[in-house]
Parts: structure tokens; C-alpha cells; sequence
């Protein structure tokens, strides 16, 4: 399972940005989200909507072996034992792990639907199955 996006449909409003942070840290900021929305004007003219494709590259570099992929396949990062070394976020070909102050480990995308539910342009959908 993975979240995907369709840029051609994003209008920048930014409510699944919301809607993430909401879900992820209970609060009302969307720069706390696990997804981004990167505007590119004037030229060419558009939003790219980055997302989590479960890749599994972020796994594969964690010294301590916290980011682990869960029944739903679907990593994770488990915050005991992660060191904060910021490895997994250099790494994402996605550029979607964040690290903020609170909580003292990266955060990423753990494929809970909620930003589909709120994007009213259908840019995200959750895809069901084998991931990319």
C-alpha cells in the first residue's frame, strides 16, 4: 500500500498538507506534514505533489534498523532506537522524510489516507498491493 499523486490535478491549496499534520502531530500546521506540495511558478506554471512511494531505500540505510516495513507494506520508523542521524531523510528519492524538533526522530508517511480524504481535486489516492 502506498499513497500516489497526480500533480497535473493538485491546485496548491494544500489541504492534504493540513490534514496530514493534523493526523500526524494534532496540530494545525501544514508544514508538519509527511507529503509535499512544491509550486514551480511562473515557469512552467504548476504544483508537484511529492509522496512516500514505500521504496524501501530509507530502510535499507538506517544504521539502527528502526524503519521496518509492516504487514500492510508500509515502513515505518519506530522511535526507540532511532538516533536521529538523518541518514533515511538524505536519502529519500522522494525528499518526503522530515525531521523537526518535535518529535526527535524523521517522520514519514505512514499510509493512513487521510490527505486523500481531503483533497477535493483526487490529486492523491492510496494504491493498493505490490509498491514501486
Amino acid at each position: 500500500m502506498h499513497l500516489q499523486a497526480d500533480s497535473s490535478r493538485c491546485s496548491g491549496c494544500r489541504a492534504c498538507l493540513l490534514a496530514c499534520a493534523l493526523q500526524m502531530f494534532g496540530v494545525n500546521n501544514p508544514k508538519r506534514a509527511a507529503l509535499a506540495v512544491i509550486p514551480h511558478f511562473p515557469a512552467p506554471g504548476h504544483y508537484e505533489v511529492r509522496t512516500c512511494t514505500q521504496c524501501g531505500v530509507c530502510a535499507d540505510i538506517c544504521p539502527t534498523g528502526v524503519i521496518r516495513r509492516d504487514d500492510r507494506g508500509v515502513y515505518t520508523i519506530a522511535r526507540a532506537g532511532c538516533t536521529d542521524c538523518g541518514l533515511c531523510a538524505r536519502v529519500c528519492p522522494e525528499q518526503v522524510i522530515f525531521r523537526y524538533p518535535e518529535p526527535p526522530v524523521p517522520i514519514k508517511c505512514d499510509a493512513c489516507g487521510e490527505c486523500v480524504a481531503f483533497c477535493g481535486m483526487g490529486a492523491l489516492m492510496m494504491i493498493h498491493g505490490e509498491t514501486t
